[in-house]
């Protein structure tokens, strides 16, 4: 692709964190979308719902839909989208905390480039999304 076709495509990224203050209504409401989800195949179905009744962070991940972040943004369409919710330790008077820097862009910039698809990496849940 030529430079003037790239420049049409904006990556915006977001970073937020969450705090979990219904785990039960975090992960019923997982529950529910997973259910409603008629295109789920059987097999992944059951392995989403034991994933999201082990932990937040994957119940969290199926209700997450970056779509909805955009959908009524004028002018845009969402071409591909791609995110992540993990278990971290969180301390707001830390002095050391930041959001995640450019380093650690560069590194989501590769996973990125592999497509679509879904995947899990040291307790992380990754969800990708591409809109057609």
């Amino acid at each position: 692709m030529s430079v003037s076709e790239t420049s049409r495509y904006v990556r915006l990224r977001v970073d937020l964190v969450l705090e979990v203050q219904d785990a039960e209504q975090l992960t019923g409401g997982a529950l529910d979308r997973i259910a409603a989800d008629e295109f789920m195949p059987d097999e992944e179905r059951a392995h989403a719902e034991s994933a999201v009744g082990e932990d937040e962070a994957e119940a969290l991940a199926y209700l997450v839909d970056p779509f909805d972040l955009v959908a009524e943004v004028p002018g845009v369409e969402l071409a591909q989208a791609s995110w992540s919710s993990e278990q971290i330790a969180y301390d707001p008077d830390a002095d050391d905390w930041e959001l995640a820097d450019d380093e650690d862009d560069e590194d989501d910039e590769d996973d990125d480039e592999e497509g679509a698809g879904a995947g899990e990496a040291s307790g992380e849940q990754e969800e990708d999304f591409a809109r057609r």
